[in-house]
């Protein structure tokens, strides 16, 4: 009697189990296909006119033409990028939040600071990167020095040292003036920023002697002879500034480069996270979109979301050795 009764209650139940599963396996199709619902918050953790500014803006328009919603840029500076970074880390993850990923940020502050408020592998999905830029050095006008070796012989002679600023403390372009003040044995003296762009408006107006930066921010500047440029830490010179030489050619073997990417807050959808993918990378490729990073000092790249989390993988360790030996530290 209890079978009889309790089949059809079985029987109800296993098919309410299978279209649960059916609803679960088409779950994350659906939401992919309606994504994008509405605009895209690109959270940039720095302050405008930084490189991670420049080639956030340069992409957004373009990616938010093929997605068919616009990306808003929404700058969150502070605390080396750990600020804008974190709000992303605990955003909802339904593609609709994104940030603009430095290695500055996510690869080298978790080595710099005592307590990062993210965890770089747990809590985001790489979906691509962007591109690689390379680094300038610049000064103002009125620093005597014009070339490298002239500016570290400068350095020396100063009894405080020269001062000189970046976007924020462990970022890269601090990084690199520290290996080079550890390989020259210049006297200079960081003074950080909440992002470049900050910085750079200190150098043209004259109240900071030096700063080390992206290209992609700098370039206006340079190009207007609003500041001085004194060498480039990539590996070889740029075309867009062919008569500035690189740092190697002072200091053999030195190369220090950054990169910038878009990531997504962990467990956002695959599908949707390889339609922001090709999207992207249909981007960084289009000639005009190439063309403008280029002048910038970027090098387009279109990575799958694997050859980006390889990339960010084998960066925290490469710069876990570099910060120790520069003796970098924020508790």
């Amino acid at each position: 009697m209890t079978n009889r009764y309790h089949a059809p209650r079985r029987r109800l139940l296993a098919l309410a189990g299978a279209s649960a599963l059916l609803a679960g396996l088409g779950a994350t199709p659906a939401q992919a296909q309606d994504f994008p619902s509405k605009p895209i918050r690109l959270v940039v953790p720095f302050t405008p006119g930084g490189v991670t500014d420049t080639g956030a803006r340069v992409v957004a328009e373009r990616l938010g033409a093929r997605l068919g919603q616009q990306v808003v840029v929404d700058n969150r500076p502070g605390a080396s990028g750990n600020i804008g970074t974190q709000a992303v880390a605990g955003a909802a993850p339904d593609g609709h939040t994104l940030v603009l990923g430095f290695d500055g940020t996510l690869v080298i502050n978790p080595h710099v600071f005592a307590k990062v408020p993210f965890d770089t592998l747990r809590d985001f999905v790489p979906i691509s990167k962007i591109g690689d830029t390379a680094l300038v050095i610049v000064t103002h006008p009125s620093v005597p020095a014009k070339t490298l070796p002239e500016l570290i012989a400068y350095s020396k002679s100063l009894g405080g040292g020269l001062s000189y600023g970046s976007s924020g403390t462990g970022g890269t372009p601090h990084i690199a003036a520290e290996m080079l003040k550890v390989k020259t044995g210049a006297k200079f003296v960081h003074v950080p920023y909440k992002g470049g762009g900050q910085a750079l408006a200190d150098v043209v107006g004259g109240q900071l002697p030096m700063l080390y930066t992206a290209v992609a921010g700098a370039l206006p500047f340079i190009e207007r002879g609003q500041v001085r440029a004194i060498a480039i830490s990539s590996a070889q010179r740029l075309a867009s500034l062919p008569e500035v030489p690189t740092v190697a050619e002072t200091v053999p073997g030195f190369e220090v480069s950054s990169w910038i990417g878009l990531l997504a807050p962990a467990k956002t959808p695959k599908p949707i996270v390889e339609r922001i993918q090709r999207e992207l990378h249909a981007v960084v490729n289009e000639p005009a979109v190439r063309e403008r990073l280029a002048k910038l000092g970027i090098s387009a790249v279109g990575s799958t979301p694997a050859e980006f989390t390889q990339q960010i993988q084998a960066d925290l360790k490469k710069y876990a050795q570099v910060v120790k030996d520069a003796g970098i530290k924020i508790e």
